[in-house]
């Protein structure tokens, strides 16, 4: 009986997704490839982003990085304007940065998150490692979630300012309700102008606005 031969089809896409994958993995250099390419295709065949170090997050792989505001730019635009972002994915970015372990830990306990993070909070309480008081950790927050970049001061809307300040104090837990009530209408009625945005100096540099 003739051996039939069975042509092998190669998908179109199989090429530059293989040469996408190797460019990747040899920008990123991880320490476990099987497993890195496991969570590499994984987050592609689910249509995230998968963990790959850019050209600007280069870092000694010998030794964990300080977590810097601008490490945390890099995270948040990988977040991609997400309000929840899984635990998993999140420890991954965490990883291909070489953010040291026991600090995403830390950020995990104290804001007792589970497999769903609310990205915002998790931001905030990693700013606040940075950051001695309040009203630093919340300047670190606005340079990092600013999208101004036409060199003018560093601008978030009051909605986030808002949200941002109130749970940092709730986890400090030193600062009462009301005294966060109050800087908040102050800088509402008094220091946001028409387009709604808050920048650095309206809170750092305003001596009516202690926000402790």
């Amino acid at each position: 009986m003739p051996q039939t031969h069975k042509q092998i089809c190669i998908p179109p896409e199989l090429p530059e997704l293989l040469k996408q994958f190797t460019k990747a993995a040899i920008r990123t250099q991880p320490q476990d490839l099987i497993q890195w390419a496991a969570d590499y295709f994984g987050a592609m065949s689910r249509g995230e982003i998968p963990p790959v170090r850019e050209r600007s997050e280069r870092v000694t792989l010998s030794n964990w990085a300080e977590l810097t505001p601008d490490l945390l730019k890099i995270l948040h635009s990988r977040v991609a304007g997400r309000l929840i972002v899984h635990a998993d994915e999140l420890a991954q970015m965490w990883k291909v940065l070489n953010l040291p372990p026991n600090l995403f830990n830390s950020v995990m306990n104290v804001g007792r998150f589970t497999e769903e993070i609310e990205w915002l909070k998790f931001l905030a309480l990693s700013c606040s490692s940075l950051g001695v008081t309040i009203a630093r950790t919340l300047k670190i927050v606005c340079e990092v979630l600013s999208s101004d970049h036409d060199g003018g001061p560093p601008r978030i809307p009051f909605s986030t300012f808002q949200f941002l300040y109130t749970y940092i104090a709730e986890v400090d837990g030193e600062i009462s309700a009301s005294h966060v009530s109050r800087m908040l209408n102050y800088i509402e009625q008094e220091v946001i102008g028409p387009d709604g945005l808050i920048k650095v100096s309206d809170f750092t540099q305003n001596p009516r606005v202690r926000l402790e």
